[in-house]
C-alpha cells in the first residue's frame, strides 16, 4: 500500500528528533530513536533538524509501504522518574560504599552519575 503524505507526516511526528553537538565530529548530529540512529550532520541545529525530518519521513514511508510495524513512538512520552537497573552484587556493593563515603543515598549517587555521564 502506498501511504499518503499526510499519513507519513502524522506518523513521523510521533518520533522524537534529537540534534546534539559532537565535539568529535565538530558539527551537529541528528538521530530519531528508535527509527534511526545518528544519520545526518551539519553546521547548524536547524540544518540538521531539516535533514532529520526528511529522513524520518522516508523511514516511516518505507515501514508503511512494506506493511511493517513501526517502532513505538518516542515523542510526547511521560516518565515516572523510576526505573530498575540490574547490576552484579559486587557493583551494587561498590556503589553503596561510594555513596556512603560521599554522604549520599544510593539513589542520589546513581542520579548524579547519570546526570554527569
Amino acid at each position: 500500500m502506498k501511504p499518503t503524505s499526510s499519513q507519513i507526516k502524522a506518523q513521523a511526528r510521533r518520533y522524537l528528533k534529537v540534534v546534539e553537538w559532537s565535539d568529535e565530529d565538530g558539527c551537529y548530529i541528528g538521530s530519531a530513536p528508535p527509527i534511526i540512529g545518528q544519520s545526518c550532520h551539519g553546521s547548524s541545529e536547524a540544518e540538521v533538524l531539516k535533514q532529520l525530518n526528511v529522513i524520518v519521513n522516508e523511514w516511516v514511508e518505507i515501514f508503511l509501504r512494506n506493511d511493517k510495524t513501526l517502532p513505538p513512538p518516542s515523542a510526547g512520552k511521560t516518565y515516572s522518574g523510576k526505573f530498575l537497573v540490574r547490576v552484579s552484587p559486587a557493583l551494587h556493593q561498590q556503589a553503596v560504599v561510594k555513596a556512603m563515603a560521599r554522604g549520599e543515598s544510593l539513589n542520589q549517587f546513581v542520579a548524579d552519575a547519570l546526570a554527569n555521564a
